[in-house]
């Protein structure tokens, strides 16, 4: 079955600040082209490798941005490469660029000179502080966009320092609202015939993801602090067991929990009525959880998620990543796919859905390219013939 955005042509120009935006879309059927230069691009660089072996086709962090993607190469700061680029964007339907603000326009390449023989063309730009603004020309990272998006503030315990979040969080959040900036300029194109251009700030994403943070303010006047584990919500935190970790849950089957609990003669005072009005466990909030983690202490993580499971109390094991291969509940769903490297004569299990469309599945059509792997392919569509594709690869330009 062909996945939703089947027919839709994408150039992928970015680099790991936005490789998540165009997985999302050739996941989702999109005919993808990864634009790297000659010698690869910097997402190749990066560990870790499979096997431990350095090397542009091993990269664990390209192979799990790239999937369903086609890949080319393209010099696009030489003046050739520049026309290819313009060629390529004329039979596409979005382009998507991190480079510094007026970058490409200053090759030729900007969206004003694409939609000049393409004017049905959507271009999506992340960039640290977007494309307008004092901080336009400011560098930055994920852990730059995390301070100045206000996550590190809000990430860590009360008496210590901010923490930046596991992963690449902003770089995350910036690729999930390319690609809706992107679906929704195609969805307006459809009235306008026009494409357009979607400006995404690693900054500004991080700032409008921050769950509870906005609403506090704008509803409260609150700031919202450091609190360690405990969520937000203050019915929610990670506690100890003999062998890991737990997400404790005061919400659900109250009842129940507490009678086991008590069962355990551990209950402190966690039997008296007034812990049963929801607002009064949110209020007394530490000292619940300081009596539930003395309790989940002797439990094991399987024992105390499958007795909560049973009570119908929404606990959940806190697994390290290399325990979610193992993960009886992820296994039992096939998320994770099986993908052929047959070049490398492997199969490698590899991350699955992040969401489910019934009548449009999501599935990775093909392992993350090779360098230059459908250059033939590709620039053969444009018109360019195999002869001067030899000379192009001649001269560096592909």
């Amino acid at each position: 079955m062909a996945g939703a955005l089947a027919g839709l042509r994408i150039l992928d120009l970015a680099d790991q600040t936005g490789a998540l935006a165009g997985k999302l879309l050739a996941d989702l059927g999109a005919d993808v082209v990864l634009v790297e230069p000659p010698g690869g691009g910097r997402l190749r660089a990066i560990p870790p490798f499979w096997q431990g072996l350095p090397h542009p086709e091993r990269s664990l962090f390209f192979w799990f941005y790239n999937t369903s993607k086609r890949g080319i190469t393209l010099d696009i700061t030489r003046r050739a490469g520049a026309a290819l680029l313009r060629r390529l964007a004329g039979d596409a339907d979005v382009l998507i660029e991190t480079e510094p603000p007026g970058r490409l326009a200053a090759l030729g390449c900007g969206p004003d000179a694409l939609r000049a023989t393409n004017p049905r063309l959507t271009v999506a730009s992340i960039t640290p502080f977007g494309q307008r603004g004092p901080y336009r020309d400011w560098r930055g990272s994920d852990t730059v966009a995390e301070a100045m998006g206000g996550m590190l503030f809000v990430n860590g315990h009360k008496d210590g320092p901010p923490l930046r979040a596991l992963g690449l969080q902003a770089y995350h959040q910036a690729g999930v609202f390319a690609a809706v900036g992107v679906l929704a300029a195609l969805f307006a194109r459809e009235q306008t015939g026009r494409g357009q251009d979607v400006d995404v700030s690693l900054q500004a994403a991080v700032a409008a993801a921050l769950e509870h943070v906005p609403g506090l303010w704008h509803q409260h006047g609150t700031a919202a602090t450091r609190q360690g584990t405990l969520h937000w919500t203050r019915y929610f935190r990670v506690g100890r067991c003999l062998d890991g970790w737990v997400m404790h849950c005061t919400v659900g089957d109250w009842t129940s929990l507490v009678e086991w609990v008590k069962a355990d003669g551990m209950a402190a005072d966690l039997g008296d009525p007034a812990w049963e009005d929801v607002r009064h466990r949110a209020t007394g909030a530490e000292h619940l959880f300081d009596v539930l983690d003395a309790w989940a202490a002797r439990y094991t993580v399987e024992e105390l998620v499958s007795g909560a499971q049973l009570r119908r109390i929404p606990y959940a094991a806190v697994r390290a990543p290399e325990a979610l291969l193992r993960d009886p509940h992820l296994a039992d769903r096939s998320f994770f796919v099986p993908i052929e490297h047959p070049e490398l004569g492997l199969t490698v299990p590899y991350p699955g859905p992040p969401f489910h469309l019934t009548d449009a599945p999501w599935r990775i059509a093909r392992r993350p390219p090779l360098l230059g792997e459908h250059n033939a392919e590709v620039y053969g569509r444009i018109g360019v013939a195999d002869a001067e594709l030899a000379t192009l690869r001649q001269e560096g330009i592909v």
